[in-house]
């Protein structure tokens, strides 16, 4: 398995409060502090968070989109899941697996999960946690025993951040959904609760906040492109981010918005090619 999925310490760390009293779904910003709001005090997180929205909105309004919206939601789709893969561990010319040559059960599972995000996305605002065994359904079919898809590991501690996650994502924060993202794939990355692929269902998870949350709502943004890019850097800021420190989560984030605005730039790159194309 690749290091790019690094388990990292799942003690106590200073981001735990935040991912283990997030505020219910019902509660206002009146009675509650938004616990992940923190996070954009850290140096340069929040100037690096909207610059990269700003480079994702710049992206989405190339003309591709408009005139053959479908081709490019598929190129892209299919260069997230290659990149995804590779990350884990899996590695395969693009040109072989766009000509279906490659039967690798990890790649074929990360096909899989990216396909299904946009048809996961109202679900995903309800019930995280079904919307997790799912992708870990399809992204570990044929890699791990059929008794352990969708089943996360029986640990009541992972068990319960899990629960905390979720709450996050319906309801339980206001911040950016990049960084929010960036929790939710940083988090899942941490722990690892899923048996094989576990990076595969991070990544998928934070595409679908990416796409439920409206930066990008046609799931277009190849922003595994991104982390594959700079890989190194992906899996030091992964690992940082799982110590919980400061540093490290200012690391984290910093590293998510790079990743993202190089994926908008690969969203320019497959479009322009989709126009030369057609």
């Amino acid at each position: 398995m690749s290091t790019a999925t690094p388990s990292g310490d799942t003690g106590s760390r200073p981001i735990d409060e935040a991912l283990t009293c997030p505020p219910g779904p019902s509660a206002s910003v009146a009675d509650v502090t938004d616990p992940l709001a923190p996070l954009l005090d850290l140096a340069d997180v929040a100037a690096a968070m909207q610059q990269a929205g700003e480079a994702v909105d710049a992206a989405l309004r190339h003309r591709a989109l408009r005139r053959h919206g479908g081709l490019v939601a598929a190129e892209v789709s299919l260069h997230a899941a290659v990149a995804s893969a590779a990350l884990e561990g899996a590695t395969h010319d693009i040109a072989d697996v766009r000509a279906g040559t490659v039967t690798d059960p990890l790649l074929q599972g990360a096909l899989r999960a990216a396909q299904a995000v946009t048809g996961l996305t109202d679900q995903w605002g309800r019930a995280p946690r079904q919307v997790l065994a799912r992708l870990h359904m399809l992204a570990g079919r044929g890699v791990v025993a059929e008794d352990e898809l969708g089943r996360p590991t029986a640990d009541p501690m992972i068990a319960g951040r899990l629960d905390a996650l979720a709450a996050l994502v319906t309801g339980g924060t206001r911040v950016p959904p990049a960084v929010l993202a960036a929790v939710v794939h940083g988090e899942l990355l941490a722990l690892r609760p899923f048996a094989g692929p576990s990076g595969v269902v991070a990544r998928a998870a934070a595409r679908l906040v990416l796409v439920s949350a409206g930066l990008d709502p046609r799931g277009v943004i190849a922003i595994e492109v991104g982390h594959q890019q700079r890989e190194p850097e992906y899996v030091g800021a992964a690992g940082a981010f799982a110590t919980g420190t400061p540093d490290g989560l200012r690391s984290w984030l910093r590293h998510y918005a790079a990743a993202l605005s190089a994926g908008a730039d690969q969203l320019t790159v497959i479009a322009d090619d989709v126009l030369a194309r057609t």
